[in-house]
């Protein structure tokens, strides 16, 4: 077995559905993958002694699941006030339209074909409901859309798919750009310097207890696969999937289609440089 401490972002362990922090419960939705981990984390919060709740990223289309949510919180004494998107991707995002119907909440994302109310979600914004603050975190990359939530009161992060709590996340080229993602990266890594911030609560995945030395592991793993990508280049693997098959061939194989997007990524990137 492997000691969490010494894995990247110190992970707490099996992933499972309830409390990661004083604020915090998570929903595992029973959508297990390669790509999705041990499924999307639906996040339940609420500020202690409130009996209102916010739901992150209520996840894919599976009515069981989010009368879960619902009935979870109502086991916790809390209504379902609000319901927020880190991103787009159906995993985490295509449960949002049944969910507010169930639940009669809006839907607040970055964009706005995702929303449902007149209020979206931007660089700065202050979520706050029953007491709970939340604040907006713009990290694109990802894709373009991603988001952030800083949770103070837990000195937490939820990070959607920009950090995961096992292994790393793909750059959904073309709408994923990698020079955002980095950018949001150090945006997440000043958190941890300026303000805090120690705990991750991913989309995916176990909860991180350290959240600057997963931030700098995530940093230092694209360092390093965007010099193998380039090296890769120079000695002739002119094509997205001929870099995969050079650079990822110890990734299982049913993770290649995610590399490749990456790889377009990272070859975009060195391009708009002049390295490649």
């Amino acid at each position: 077995m492997s000691d969490a401490a010494a894995l990247p972002g110190q992970p707490r362990g099996l992933v499972v559905s309830g409390p990661a922090t004083e604020r915090a419960v998570n929903v595992l939705a029973p959508n297990p993958s390669a790509m999705t981990l041990d499924g999307t984390n639906t996040w339940l919060l609420s500020e202690p002694g409130s009996d209102l709740a916010v739901v992150v990223d209520p996840g894919p289309l599976d009515e069981s699941h989010l009368r879960q949510v619902i009935g979870t919180a109502e086991k916790l004494g809390k209504r379902v006030a609000l319901t927020l998107l880190t991103h787009g991707h159906p995993d985490h995002a295509e449960g949002a339209g049944l969910f507010a119907e169930l639940t009669g909440t809006a839907v607040r994302a970055l964009d706005p074909a995702l929303r449902l109310g007149d209020e979206g979600l931007g660089a700065g914004d202050v979520v706050a409901v029953g007491g709970l603050e939340l604040r907006v975190v713009p990290t694109p990359g990802h894709t373009s859309d991603s988001l952030s939530f800083h949770l103070p009161a837990d000195r937490a992060v939820l990070t959607g798919d920009t950090i995961l709590g096992r292994g790393t996340t793909m750059v959904a080229h073309p709408d994923g750009r990698l020079g955002d993602y980095l950018d949001s990266l150090r945006r997440l890594r000043s958190l941890t310097v300026d303000d805090g911030v120690h705990t991750v609560l991913p989309g995916h995945g176990p909860v991180l207890e350290d959240a600057q030395g997963a931030v700098e592991f995530y940093l230092a793993h694209r360092a390093s696969r965007l010099a193998q990508v380039e090296t890769a280049v120079e000695n002739g693997h002119g094509t997205a999937a001929d870099v995969v098959s050079h650079v990822y061939a110890d990734v299982d194989r049913s993770l290649w289609p995610a590399a490749e997007l990456s790889v377009r990524a990272q070859l975009e990137y060195l391009r708009e440089r002049g390295l490649v």
